[in-house]
Order: structure tokens, then C-alpha cells, then sequence
């Protein structure tokens, strides 16, 4: 037998993380009440929302929505920061606030950043080696089992999942999205939560509404069961599309998914952040790999960030690892924060250095000397006094490779001096293999490496001289 009081039956969850917009989140709590018999009537729910460290009262007690079969319901507008406790009562006629009958309560409730994590393994987190990592207070998670609880790694802990279909087939680990959440929880002074939807192996056909899309409609159930709103998505996936075909049309499913995902959720503009696809060191050839699928997939990274408004990218090519394929912890941190800061500028206007250096234009007038430049280079490029034959550049034309006899390198600029004059059309790329050299070209400043880019075409300065 429920004794007198308030319950609460639907609403808000302890440790729920809420989306704010322009400072504000609206949230509705509803249940039942039990009057006393030993007090007069009316007897009224109420509710109020307090800050959790200090008890000071950020909402004051307001009367609920009194309904039909002793119901009640109540709209909070929820002021961003937090953490709140949602504290209820029921007041009899007569009796000061302070003697009110017990209600139920609503602990660490915060009004932040919401980003879905989105993905395969090195989105879910398969990070094995041991980093201080350790969770914080204002950074939750809506997990797999449907709570909301204070987020720690692994985020994507199958236990007691409610959505069988991202159930993972191993225990995963680290990844990079605690870090990314917590450095963004300092900078902007909010909680942020975070929404695990990933699933280690998973194809884009699989997130794709114009194919399977079983995982993508799983996200979209996610993302309701937050709140159905969301600061942006974070999304890290590509190993399972490197094969012949998939390669090939990745760029046009990306853009399928990622459209009709903003549709679905009646945002169109819904940033996504994004990570280009690091190396895989293990044979290639017992594992079906080429380097012309890792390098396609790779391109169609680097492309979507430029052709699809909102879309954004980090580079992981000098991230370590920790087995064959799965970015280790420490790299995970890394990721983390170059990721947070990439929220931080074009989502929240921070001016900072977060974009990677990229090719703008290879030009060649005489065929034997070959200038790259660079877009998102602060003050010059370096290549580790390279010898030129341990470059990560790769040249070819219709007759095949040409070696680099030497370099030099002036603010955004590369020049290249060729072994061989170049026949015709060329092309220039860097880092593609699937296991390419391990330095990088990078930014100085810095130290992002150069994104990789396969089969740039590289322009003649005038027809005569081809």
C-alpha cells in the first residue's frame, strides 16, 4: 500500500543530462499522489527545483497540474548549468511548506550538451592499454540499458542492453568521447551528456536509411528516449566499407544517412564530427585489404567535410594503437580533445587553432618540379627533415610512380624536384596506404597532420608544356 505523498511515474531520470536552447530546457514530470486522511483538503502537489552542491532553490515551489484519478503533471523550464535535484510535495490546506507529506525526488539533473555516439569499434571505444581517464561529476550518459547514469568507460557496456541490435560480440574499452565530454564540460562551464549508439563492425549500410538502416532507426529510438534533441553528432566509422564497391559510393551513402538523419530529427543543419580512418598494420592480404579502399574511404572523409555543410573532420593518421586496428587509450585521448576543440570553434565560435592542414592545389609548369599547397596552415608546414624518399607524398602518371629527388618547404607551400619529367596527367597523394609511412606532414604550430588525400589531380600551368 503507497503511503500518502507524491510519486513520480514519468519525466526525467536521475543523472539525465536535458539539451538546452538559448539557455533554457523545458521538461515535463508526472505521476500520482495519495492524500493523508489526517489532514484537511485540498491537499496540492508541488514542485521545485534546487542546485545540488549549495540547496539553494533555482525554481521555487510551484503548484502542479492537478488531473482526473489523483494525476498530477508539471513543466519545469530548466535554467542551463545544474546539477539539480527536482524535488516534489503534497500540501495540505493549512500546513507550511516545511510539513508538507513526502514526494519523490530527481537527483543530478544538468542542462548542457547532448552529442549521440555514432560509429563502429573506434567509436564504441576498443582502447585496451590503461590511461587516466577517470569519470567526473556534470559528464553522464544515456547507456544501452536505457538509464542514465554518471559516464565511465566503456560507454558502450552491453550490460542489461535494451536495443539488441548494437549489443557488441566482445567487451569494448576505451574510446575517446569521456575526454572529448570533459573537456568540453570545463570550457563552457555546463554538464554534458553523452548518448551511446555505436556498435563495434557495423557498415554504413547498417546506418544508412536508403539501405538496412537498422541502426539508424535504433538511433533515432535513442535519441527520443534522451529528449529527442541534440547539440551534434559524433560519429567515427569507415573500416567495414573498405572493400571493392562499398569504397567506391561511401561518400554518396555518408551523405544519404546524414540527411535523412537530419530530416528524421527535423534539423538540418545538426553538426557531425567526424574522424578520417587511421592505419591497419596487419597483412593485408589474409585480411582482403587493399590500399586503394582505404584510400577512397579516406577521401570520401576528407570530401564530405568540404561539400556537406556542417560536416567536420579530424585527422588520426599519427594516432597509436592498440592491437591491429583500434586507436589505443592514450590516442583516444588525443582524439578527445581534438575533437572538443573542433566543437568548440565551429559550434560555439572559439577562435582556435583545430583545423588540419589539407591540399589546396598541385601545379606544375615544366613537369619536373611540382608545387602542393596547403589550406589551414598557421605559420609552415614540416616534414621532419624527411630524406625525400621518406616522404609520405606518393606521385604518379600514366607510366607509373616517380621518385622525389628533393624538397622544400615555405610557409603553406611544398615544392617537389621529380626523378622523371611527368607524362601527361598526374597525380599526387599522400599517406593512402593502408598502413602508410609513419610521419606525417604537419602544421608546426599545431602539429595536426596533413589529412590524407589519394589521386589529386595535379594541374598543368599551361597545355604546351604536357
Amino acid at each position: 500500500m503507497m503511503k500518502p505523498g507524491v510519486y513520480i511515474e514519468k519525466g526525467l531520470s536521475d543523472w539525465q543530462i536535458l539539451q538546452h536552447r538559448e539557455g533554457r530546457a523545458s521538461a515535463t514530470i508526472q505521476g500520482v499522489y495519495v492524500e493523508s486522511d489526517d489532514f484537511g483538503k485540498p491537499q496540492t502537489v508541488l514542485s521545485r527545483v534546487v542546485r545540488e552542491e549549495s540547496y539553494e532553490t533555482t525554481i521555487h515551489w510551484t503548484a502542479c497540474e492537478m488531473l482526473p484519478d489523483k494525476k498530477w503533471k508539471a513543466t519545469l523550464s530548466l535554467p542551463k548549468g545544474g546539477l539539480y535535484r527536482i524535488e516534489t510535495c503534497l500540501k495540505p490546506v493549512g500546513i507550511g511548506i516545511e510539513y508538507s507529506l513526502r514526494g519523490d525526488m530527481i537527483h543530478h539533473v544538468g542542462v548542457g550538451e547532448l552529442f549521440a555516439i555514432t560509429g563502429q569499434s573506434n567509436s564504441a571505444g576498443y582502447g585496451k592499454d590503461p590511461v587516466f581517464d577517470p569519470p567526473e561529476v556534470g559528464v553522464h550518459i544515456l547507456k544501452n540499458s536505457g538509464k542514465w547514469d554518471l559516464a565511465t568507460h566503456p560507454l558502450n557496456d552491453s550490460t542489461g542492453s535494451i536495443h539488441p541490435v548494437n549489443i557488441e560480440t566482445i567487451n569494448p574499452g576505451h574510446s575517446p568521447y569521456l575526454s572529448f565530454a570533459k573537456y568540453l564540460k570545463r570550457e563552457l562551464n555546463c554538464p554534458v551528456g553523452l548518448v551511446q549508439a555505436s556498435l563495434g563492425g557495423s557498415s554504413l549500410s547498417q546506418w544508412n536509411p536508403s539501405e538496412s538502416g537498422e541502426l539508424y532507426r535504433n538511433l533515432l529510438e535513442v535519441i527520443d528516449n534522451a529528449g529527442g534533441d541534440l547539440r551534434a553528432i559524433l560519429w567515427y566509422q569507415g573500416c567495414s566499407d573498405t572493400s571493392a564497391g562499398l569504397c567506391d559510393t561511401y561518400l554518396e551513402r555518408f551523405t544519404d544517412f546524414l540527411a535523412g538523419l537530419r530530416q528524421a530529427l527535423n534539423s538540418l543543419d545538426l553538426p557531425l564530427f567526424t574522424v578520417q580512418l587511421n592505419r591497419f598494420v596487419a597483412d593485408q592480404e589474409i585480411w582482403g585489404m587493399k590500399d586503394e579502399y582505404w584510400a577512397k574511404i579516406r577521401e570520401a572523409q576528407r570530401i564530405a567535410a568540404k561539400i556537406i555543410p556542417g560536416v567536420f573532420v579530424v585527422p588520426a593518421i599519427d594516432i597509436p594503437l592498440s592491437d591491429n586496428i583500434h586507436n589505443s587509450s592514450y590516442g583516444n585521448m588525443i582524439l578527445g580533445e581534438r575533437l572538443a576543440k573542433q566543437v568548440l570553434k565551429h559550434v560555439f565560435s572559439r577562435d582556435l587553432i583545430t583545423d588540419a592542414p589539407d591540399i589546396e592545389r598541385a601545379t606544375t609548369a615544366d613537369g619536373l618540379l611540382v608545387r602542393v599547397e596547403f589550406t589551414n596552415v598557421t605559420e609552415r608546414l614540416y616534414a621532419f627533415d624527411l630524406l625525400p624518399g621518406d616522404l609520405p607524398l606518393h606521385i604518379k602518371d600514366c607510366n607509373g610512380r616517380i621518385e622525389i629527388k628533393r624538397y622544400d618547404i615555405s610557409g603553406n607551400t611544398i615544392e617537389l624536384a621529380l626523378a622523371r619529367r611527368l607524362d601527361g596527367r598526374a597525380w599526387i597523394s599522400n599517406q593512402y596506404h593502408t598502413n602508410p609511412p609513419v610521419y606525417s606532414i604537419i602544421d608546426v604550430i599545431s602539429h595536426l597532420p596533413a589529412f590524407s588525400f589519394y589521386d589529386f589531380e595535379i594541374e598543368w600551368l599551361s597545355e604546351e608544356s604536357k
